[in-house]
């Protein structure tokens, strides 16, 4: 297995002794995935030469799509790309309303040395390049102030000039940005730059400063985001990996509202794909029944026939580089595996590896796997979460402390329902099940 520092180890254990999937190190536990790695790889290169992406993702609940994203998140951040992953939801994120949409994008935009926000350094981080491009090109001496923001300002025009005939208040913002920032004008600067992030409600005062007007709207939405990618591009970052995880929520919205984001998913389709969005790579994710229900994709014909591919054939044959791809779930045997890899990146930090390795063994794995998945009623997609959150603490560290501890003799697997999600208490007809293995 591959060299992991116990920094990292730490946070992967960590991560899963809560229940949650790791913010980091998920190719250490990336099982089943390897089918997906040539076309990911090649996806990701396309976008930082200049290119856009886009990729549906299904499956069934716990099939392991947020994994399965986070996982190319890792692989994008490894490519220097800015990362942003948006839930999509009713209340907080309705997808007709791309202005909301954009917002939390700028909200959860991350890269590999920054987290989320990551507008802040990254804008900064434009200028700087910007005024480097200018001292390189030898326009003005670097003692020239005055000059500097003279020759800075008019390279942003001509690096926005295709943003600005359709949203000219991005570059305006940018510059009253610079200029509350260069006067130390802090609260100003910080009001700008939430205005240039899609908040709304900023102060009239700082808005007039900036040389902009009102809120950031549906329309114009899309515009800032190709304002974003090129900024991110000319301040080191060639794309932009844009998740919207969950669509399949817009089955529950009133049907209105439902046509309106599936009308705007279709159109931000046909705009990645017409190359309005150099260095895009947008994925969603969804189960078969938002792709194939009469209350989901189905229902916008021209969305459906962009989306469709033949799933009836055998899914060992399945088209990684197909517009929808599917992610099959978890089976008994996957999840001895990947009990496997959390075992020997445990043992690799235990003070007692050995007896990890032994009490903890394949066979005792897969009838943790089956008891986990017994109940939630045999569905084996649905266990991953809690298989792994009981491995590592219920068992792993117990096994870890207690030189007298044997998991087959002193521990009974028990499920509580405080302790399942929607999805895994809907699996179960139980409040609390209590296994013996």
């Amino acid at each position: 297995m591959t060299t992991v520092s116990p920094a990292r180890r730490r946070e992967v254990i960590d991560a899963l002794r809560r229940g949650a999937v790791p913010s980091a190190g998920l190719d250490l536990l990336a099982v089943g995935l390897d089918r997906f790695d040539a076309a990911v790889g090649y996806d990701l290169d396309n976008v930082a030469a200049g290119g856009s992406v886009f990729k549906a993702v299904r499956g069934e609940y716990g099939s392991g799509k947020t994994f399965f994203t986070r996982w190319i998140g890792e692989r994008a951040k490894q490519a220097n790309l800015a990362v942003a992953e948006v839930q999509i939801s009713e209340s907080e994120t309705p997808l007709h309303k791309l202005e909301t949409v954009y917002r939390r994008l700028t909200e959860r935009l991350t890269t590999s040395t920054f987290p989320p926000s990551a507008l802040r350094p990254i804008v900064d981080g434009w200028f700087y390049a910007l005024e480097e491009d200018v001292l390189a090109a030898g326009q003005v001496a670097g003692d020239d102030a005055d000059g500097l923001d003279r020759a800075v300002d008019k390279l942003l025009d001509h690096r926005l000039a295709m943003v600005s005939r359709s949203a000219p208040a991005f570059a305006a913002a940018l510059r009253g940005y610079r200029a509350a920032a260069a006067r130390g004008d802090a609260a100003t600067a910080d009001a700008v730059l939430a205005w240039l992030g899609g908040q709304p409600h900023v102060a009239a005062a700082a808005r007039r400063a900036a040389g902009v007007r009102g809120d950031l709207d549906h329309f114009a939405a899309l515009s800032f985001l190709q304002g974003l990618l090129a900024v991110l591009r000319d301040s080191g970052h060639p794309g932009l990996l844009l998740v919207l995880d969950e669509v399949e929520t817009l089955q529950r919205v009133r049907s209105d509202a439902r046509d309106k984001a599936l009308n705007a998913l279709r159109q931000l389709i046909d705009e990645v794909h017409s190359g309005r969005f150099p260095g895009l790579y947008l994925v969603i994710t969804g189960t078969p029944a938002f792709y194939d229900g009469p209350q989901g994709v189905q229902r916008l014909a021209p969305l459906a026939q962009r989306l469709a591919v033949d799933f009836t054939t055998d899914p060992r044959f399945d088209n990684p580089r197909a517009v929808q791809i599917r992610l099959s779930g978890f089976t008994v045997e996957s999840l001895v595996e990947l009990g496997g890899r959390v075992r020997h990146l445990y043992a690799d930090g235990s003070a007692a590896p050995e007896r990890v390795s032994a009490l903890v063994d394949d066979k005792y794995l897969a009838e943790l796997a089956r008891a986990v998945a017994g109940g939630l009623g045999g569905r084996v997609g649905v266990a991953p979460r809690l298989f792994l959150k009981k491995l590592v603490g219920e068992v792993l560290d117990r096994v870890d402390q207690f030189a007298d501890f044997d998991p087959r003799r002193h521990y009974a697997l028990t499920l509580a329902e405080a302790e399942l999600t929607d999805v895994e208490r809907n699996a179960t007809s139980a409040d609390e099940i209590s296994l013996d293995f």
